[in-house]
């Protein structure tokens, strides 16, 4: 167990925030992220909403809009939806850089139901007052827009951020809204999510709960724009839709309806992006700037700014344990602030967003309710109404998991539950052995597994055409369950798999991957999957159900703030965490752990060859390697007995 020590070492050493460099240079510049000369491809016809005229009796809600001002002048755009009647209400704030016209007006119509997303529409009716507010530089909101806009600090010299925004936004709101009860949530999902989690620095004395959903926390460990250091390329349609215009209608213009060819034809990600001519974007020009873990990225992570001041507000982290773009953010952001009383922690079986939505499934996953409205009106709820109008102790736990698998909600005191005593000294290793098998003892054999991994032949992360995350006809949302056998197929993917489980196996925490291996390149990536098999006689009968994945860049094995080339064909050991899981694994299943090394075009290659940047690596840089996986490898698991 003297390994896992070490990767318990390990894990705490990363976490802990490096000092600021002095050089770093703003995020925030005049200007900010959008240009101001930059003529994007002009938007499609849409079709306008259709308008339905009724009398005013007949709404349930009432809708109005607010220019508010800022300590330094801009106005932000508000739009309020009352319920009808409403007096003496607590107000919900939600700013987002997705238009706050577009969130409350998807239709006319005289019930909540016809304007919002099902969950806003639940919090109207329940008697709450809904803002929702386009962040500055936004669509109808005036200043200047930068995409992920730091703090006040080295990185932002300016007078503003999303937490003044929050607390001028929420002054203003309690003293010029008569039908308030003075006291005020923040809440939103994935940027939205951060918005609010920045709402806790320096919050305003008004501010008595918030509800941050999927938030973007870390964006080079695990959230929007890196894994452990691998670029996730597939997000540059974001970021052009984000900066290219205030507005955000312009269409992104992939060169092929297949992202694997396109990206592949262009070869890096900066290539990609020049051709697109998102170099004339600053925000695309910082990622670039920065491909390792340094001061850029550290001293904005939300996880160790909160970590380092008292959580004052309760604070109902949301997560989904599927979580295909922001999965590391809440469970993060948990841990660091857990010591508060305040920190609580819901985990539940969906996509990125779900849980605005129904969710009775999702891919093949039937889980026979509605996870998601099951969550709203027995936890989120009972949390508001506790914190926002007073009423009696929410009877939730602290610590609200979904146990898949058994598909049954789990209250607990804490969080990871195989961790309440002692972590990762009480993971269970599972050995990668020879022969192709998972094995629960030692493998005794200093024996390995090898493949070749080709960058002009990548293994692909999506079984059929990998289109854009955001065109039509995309499962964006669902490719974190796919069925995994397509990669179990190539020659390039290495399968390990156990025996039938004899009995139940309840997995609830972080699996930790100790992954020896070598490459005959000096640079290489490790895709790490674990996976559940269904048996013969199920109607899932031979289905690879990925439990956790993630992805590690070998040049980040020792310092991720310090890339370093790996040494040629000597067996290396890389150690790092998959998502946190919450699964049962039914008798008769077997486990299944898959390795390889590129996950196209999710992630840009690596060229398998040490470059200063991977963003600017050149055609000739992309070289084949020969990949050993050795039998001393394994995977820590979190099992709950």
């Amino acid at each position: 167990m003297g390994a896992l020590k070490n990767l318990a070492m390990l894990l705490a050493a990363l976490a802990l925030a490096a000092p600021l460099a002095a050089s770093v240079e703003p995020a925030v510049q005049p200007g900010g992220d959008i240009p101001r000369d930059l003529r994007p491809p002009p938007p499609q016809a849409q079709r306008p909403y259709e308008r339905i005229v009724l009398p005013p009796s007949a709404y349930q809600y009432s809708r109005r809009e607010a220019m508010i001002p800022m300590r330094d002048g801009a106005r932000l755009y508000t739009v309020l939806i009352f319920p009808k009647g409403i007096a003496k209400a607590p107000i919900l704030l939600d700013r987002t850089p997705y238009s706050a016209r577009k969130a409350t007006e998807r239709a006319a119509g005289p019930l909540p139901e016809n304007i919002l997303a099902p969950m806003y529409a639940e919090l109207i009716r329940a008697g709450y007052i809904l803002a929702v507010q386009d962040v500055r530089g936004k669509y109808d909101s005036e200043g200047e827009y930068v995409l992920n806009r730091p703090l006040r600090g080295p990185l932002n010299d300016t007078a503003v951020d999303h937490s003044t925004d929050a607390f001028d936004t929420i002054d203003w709101l309690v003293k010029h809204l008569a039908e308030s009860n003075g006291r005020v949530g923040t809440i939103g999902t994935s940027y939205n999510g951060f918005t609010a989690l920045m709402s806790l620095v320096d919050p305003h004395p008004a501010l008595k709960a918030s509800v941050p959903i999927n938030p973007m926390v870390d964006v080079w460990k695990g959230d929007d724009w890196f894994h452990n250091g691998a670029f996730r390329q597939q997000m540059a349609s974001f970021v052009y839709g984000q900066t290219a215009a205030k507005h955000s209608d312009e269409n992104w213009f992939p060169s092929g309806r297949d992202d694997y060819n396109a990206f592949l034809r262009h070869g890096s990600a900066g290539a990609y992006g020049r051709s697109m001519g998102m170099d004339r974007l600053p925000f695309w020009r910082r990622l670039l700037q920065h491909p390792d873990y340094d001061d850029y990225w550290q001293a904005q992570a939300l996880d160790k700014v909160l970590a380092r001041r008292p959580l004052t507000v309760p604070t109902l982290l949301v997560g989904s344990l599927w979580d295909q773009e922001d999965i590391y953010g809440a469970p993060a952001v948990f841990a660091a602030v857990k010591a508060s009383p305040n920190a609580h922690l819901v985990l539940g079986p969906w996509y990125h967003g779900q849980m605005n939505y129904p969710a009775l499934s999702l891919g093949p996953l039937d889980f026979r309710t509605d996870t998601a409205r099951w969550f709203r009106t027995q936890v989120m709820l009972p949390f508001l109404d506790k914190h926002l109008k007073g009423g009696a102790g929410a009877n939730i736990g602290r610590v609200m998991v979904f146990d898949t698998g058994p598909n049954a909600w789990r209250s607990l005191s804490d969080w990871p539950l195989a961790c309440m005593r002692a972590c990762p000294a009480n993971l269970t290793p599972l050995h990668l052995a020879p022969g192709r098998r998972l094995t629960w003892q030692p493998a005794g054999a200093s024996g390995f597994d090898s493949y070749v991994s080709d960058p002009t032949r990548p293994v692909t992360y999506r079984a059929h055409a990998n289109l854009s995350p955001w065109a039509q006809g995309s499962t964006w949302r669902t490719w974190l369950v796919d069925d995994q056998r397509f990669a179990a197929a190539r020659p390039d993917v290495l399968t390990f798999a156990s025996e039938p489980l004899p009995q139940p196996l309840k997995l609830a925490g972080t699996p930790l991957i100790h992954l020896v291996a070598s490459t005959s390149g000096t640079d290489s990536d490790w895709v790490v999957k674990l996976i559940d098999v269904y048996p013969e006689g199920h109607r899932l009968a031979g289905y690879q159900l990925p439990i956790a994945m993630e992805v590690m860049r070998g040049r980040y094995r020792g310092d991720p703030a310090r890339p370093a080339a790996v040494p040629a064909d000597q067996p290396m050991t890389y150690e790092f965490a998959l998502p946190q899981v919450s699964y049962t694994i039914a008798p008769g299943h077997r486990l299944m752990v898959q390795v390889q090394s590129s996950w196209f075009p999710l992630y840009d290659r690596n060229p398998q060859t040490f470059v200063p940047s991977i963003f600017f690596a050149r055609p000739n840089d992309y070289r084949a390697a020969t990949q050993r996986v050795f039998h001393s490898s394994w995977i820590g698991l979190p099992i709950v007995r």
